[in-house]
């Protein structure tokens, strides 16, 4: 109190330091809230996929969603979840479910519905059947016009071939083996079909006669590997049991599986599997008319077996959302195969003769056949090896169709 000066320079400094150490702590809580941005890391991914999240009926359809727009188990350790499907769970439970009145209702289904479905799997059947009775049907009609003018054969063969073109059509527009995916894809994978199937059926005799110095044109008549044409048709019913097979399993695997790599774990022997299967059933089909159309030679039915592999794994890529690599591969089979007709052909030219040699040989030493079957068994085991990485996304199972308006269409 007698030094009121002095006691309060002395006090001075204390207030100082003890406000600097009272004053330092509330500093670094002050930058504590800057730290709360990452402390939420999924909220961002909520807000970008809002509606994905919203509509979903199950957390598998948001963990589908969310590989398809690239986010991988990698990703999702950023957001500090072990895999997609965890990271998938959390968004399920902390997006609120969009306003059920805001969608269309589902109309009710009728009694009938089970007695509907039978009968629409049956329309189904007889679609994917469709094509080896034409082909069937066709040949038949060729071999009751055999001594009718050239002319009347090639146009008896052209509308054979047409109706069986368009009886694939109806097929493949149906059942498991009908595209679900938006987008039509390459508009040229038709054209790698009809010529892979066309040189299956035509390119052994055209390979013999270039080979040969011919064709004679317009004298040759071109000889048909009618079994193989059969058996091709005939496999579309075979493709369309293993591609739904293979969807049933997949679908099921995603519902079983807690992460990518198990997923993947149980699809890729259910892919080798399910290929098999088909390949076993194609092979019994080529044998069956080997012995009723006669015998094409067992590098033509090895041939045939690639090529129809080569179609099937196609198809399968194509309805699983991954339509360029089907394309890919069927492009891949046909430029193979054109590029072996056209070095027969350079050939020809004045000092390159060595050109076709390499066609020659494999001709000679496996038949005409060999051809096609080197090209067809390389891109089938190219589109076998990106579907063993491919199919085992969660993006490629998705839900199976349903509703009225699915479960009555063929």
């Amino acid at each position: 109190m007698t030094t009121p000066d002095g006691g309060a320079t002395r006090a001075a400094p204390a207030m100082e330091e003890g406000g600097a150490a009272r004053t330092a702590p509330p500093r670094k809580e002050a930058s504590r809230p800057a730290r709360r941005g990452p402390a939420d890391p999924v909220r961002s991914l909520m807000h970008h996929h809002q509606e994905l999240c919203a509509r979903a009926v199950d957390a598998l359809e948001i963990a589908a969603g969310l590989e398809a727009h690239g986010v991988t188990d990698r990703t999702a350790a950023r957001f500090r979840h072990r895999d997609v499907f965890s990271l998938a769970e959390e968004l399920y439970a902390r997006v609120p479910r969009a306003d059920p009145a805001s969608t269309p209702a589902a109309a009710p289904e009728p009694a009938a519905a089970p007695a509907a479905a039978r009968g629409s799997r049956s329309v189904r059947g007889v679609l994917h059947l469709l094509p080896g009775a034409v082909c069937v049907a066709a040949v038949a009609a060729l071999a009751s016009v055999g001594a009718a003018p050239a002319d009347v054969r090639t146009a008896v063969g052209a509308a054979g071939g047409v109706l069986v073109v368009l009886a694939v059509r109806l097929g493949v527009r149906s059942g498991p083996l009908r595209r679900r995916h938006r987008g039509a894809g390459p508009r040229t994978a038709g054209l790698w079909v009809c010529w892979t199937a066309g040189y299956a059926v035509y390119g052994d005799w055209l390979l013999r006669q270039l080979l040969a110095g011919g064709p004679d044109l317009p004298y040759a008549a071109p000889r048909a590997a009618v079994a193989t044409a059969v058996a091709l048709a005939f496999s579309l019913a075979p493709a369309a049991g293993c591609a739904h097979w293979f969807a049933v399993r997949g679908r099921r695997g995603l519902a079983a599986s807690r992460g990518l790599g198990e997923l993947a774990a149980r699809v890729r022997p259910l892919l080798l599997a399910t290929t098999l299967l088909f390949l076993g059933a194609l092979v019994a089909l080529l044998l069956g008319a080997d012995a009723v159309f006669g015998d094409d030679g067992t590098m033509a039915v090895v041939a045939a077996a690639a090529l129809g592999v080569l179609l099937f794994l196609a198809r399968l890529l194509a309805v699983h959302g991954f339509p360029e690599a089907a394309a890919t591969g069927l492009a891949s089979a046909a430029a193979l195969e054109a590029f072996a007709l056209s070095l027969v052909l350079i050939a020809r030219l004045p000092g390159l003769p060595p050109l076709g040699l390499p066609v020659e040989a494999l001709a000679t030493a496996g038949g005409p056949a060999a051809v096609p079957a080197v090209a067809c068994t390389a891109a089938a085991l190219g589109l076998l090896v990106h579907g063993l990485r491919a199919l085992t996304g969660a993006c490629a199972h998705g839900p199976a169709p349903s509703g009225p308006a699915e479960a009555h269409r063929p």
